[in-house]
């Protein structure tokens, strides 16, 4: 009977721990949306109100990293339930990074207004739209514990790599052919960078559900032809 309301109540602590942790994904989702939203509109609003919430952010990791240490202590989890406590750890400090990128991005774009007045001279919006489908899926894997949808980033991100390529490409023309505005050129390609790591960040975040789901640690890239 004690072995039965033990398990319950750690039952309820790994249920709340993930409850947090989606309160953060959500945060840091809405996050991107507004420094994206910014970059590509050039809206100041909407960028200051991106780098405002960094702070809170922060502190919903370390108290979710706080959380997942007491597991670890009182209750010695092993197994599954010590895999989901292991990806927690690695996937706030990944949703944590996506959240300083997300202020990065709000940043380039206040800069990119000040020096151009626009960012429409390559297509951000197509990017960051697909960063930002990385990221939900990679989440949405989590959720459902799903491994089709960890193949889904491992296939984004060929698609996500294809098009940085292309768009830095396109950037360092711009740069050689209006020296003018190499600046405000040099801002738009932080601004691709910055979505390519938010894009890596959500594979580490589909590695880490795969190894939730199976037990093995993988290198997405070689995923789908192993699947």
């Amino acid at each position: 009977m004690e072995t039965s309301h033990a398990r319950q109540n750690f039952d309820r602590e790994l249920a709340e721990l993930e409850h947090e942790l989606l309160e953060m994904a959500g945060a840091v989702e809405r996050m991107m949306a507004e420094a994206s939203s910014a970059l590509i509109k050039l809206d100041p609003v909407l960028a200051r109100q991106a780098i405002s919430q960094d702070d809170a952010i922060d502190q919903m990791e370390l108290a979710i990293e706080s959380r997942c240490m007491k597991i670890i202590a009182l209750q010695n989890p092993a197994g599954e339930d010590l895999r989901l406590v292991a990806a927690c750890l690695k996937i706030i400090a990944d949703l944590e990074r996506c959240a300083d990128l997300a202020v990065d991005l709000a940043k380039a774009a206040l800069k990119i207004d000040n020096e151009a007045g626009r960012s429409d001279i390559i297509d951000l919006g197509k990017f960051a739209t697909l960063c930002r489908k990385m990221l939900h899926e990679s989440l949405e894997a989590y959720v459902r514990r799903d491994l089709d949808r960890v193949r889904d980033v491992a296939e984004l991100e060929n698609e996500a790599d294809g098009l940085y390529r292309e768009l830095r490409a396109q950037v360092f023309l711009l740069m050689r052919r209006d020296p003018d505005f190499v600046v405000a050129h040099g801002w738009l390609f932080l601004a691709i960078h910055h979505l390519e790591r938010i894009a890596d960040h959500s594979v580490n975040i589909a590695e880490r559900v795969h190894y939730m789901v199976t037990g093995e640690l993988i290198q997405i890239s070689g995923y789908q032809d192993s699947a």
